[in-house]
Order: structure tokens, then sequence, then C-alpha cells
């Protein structure tokens, strides 16, 4: 298994370096594989989201899009893949930021009975609880 930073994918999803986009897309599609993956660990997932969101202004649901594609590829290993598809599916509905999410759903694997947070909006979440 090989780890992958957030900037190797950002630049595989983005394009937008060409000389680096034609590296991640070598290391994603080739060098990459069921049996020797690439592994993305939930701080590069989340900094990914963010850099896509903040930086390049991808919209929610093309995010979630984006999410649900890199949890589909045979060729990635993703750490609690069940905690980032959740969170992925409340972006989606846009009950709450992936990382709002992300943070319940961890929580929740933990088991923690809640997460309180100051966010009004994150609060709306299941698991979350105004402090």
């Amino acid at each position: 298994m090989i780890g992958l930073d957030a900037n190797i994918l950002v630049r595989y999803l983005i394009l937008d370096d060409p000389s680096q986009a034609e590296r991640a897309h070598d290391i994603l599609e080739k060098q990459l594989s069921p049996s020797e993956p690439g592994y993305i660990s939930l701080v590069a997932m989340a900094e990914t989201v963010w850099v896509l969101d903040s930086i390049y202004g991808i919209g929610r649901e093309d995010l979630a899009r984006t999410i649900d594609r890199l949890l589909a590829s045979e060729n990635l290993s993703i750490q609690n893949e069940r905690e980032v598809y959740l969170a992925m599916v409340m972006l989606e509905s846009g009950v709450a930021s992936f990382s709002d999410a992300l943070i319940g759903a961890l929580g929740a694997w933990a088991g923690c009975s809640e997460t309180l947070t100051f966010d009004r909006k994150a609060a709306r979440l299941p698991s979350f609880r105004l402090a």
C-alpha cells in the first residue's frame, strides 16, 4: 500500500498543473492496483475536500460525486470508508459540511453518544448537540 497526500489527489482531480496532473494520473491509474492500493487517510480526504471547496469553489453535489468516485475506486483504500461515505451523504443532502459530518460520523464510530458544538448548522446533524 502507498499513502497518498491531498496534493496528489487534487492534481489528479483538478488537472490544474499539467506536469503534476500527468504524474498524479500515472500514479493513480498505472502504479496503483487492487493488490497494491493507494491509501487515503482521513486527514488527506478532509484536506482534499477542503481544497476543492475553498480554493476551487466546487459545489457540494460535485464534491459528493468526487468523494463517491474515490470511494468506488478499486485502486484506493480509504481510512474509515463507512464514515467517509456517511459524511458524503450528509454533504450531498445539504445537511452539513463534509468536515462536520465526518466529525460526527467518527464520533459515533468511536462510541460517542453525541458531539457538542457551537456551530448551529452542524447541530442539525443527528449526533450533534449545541453546547
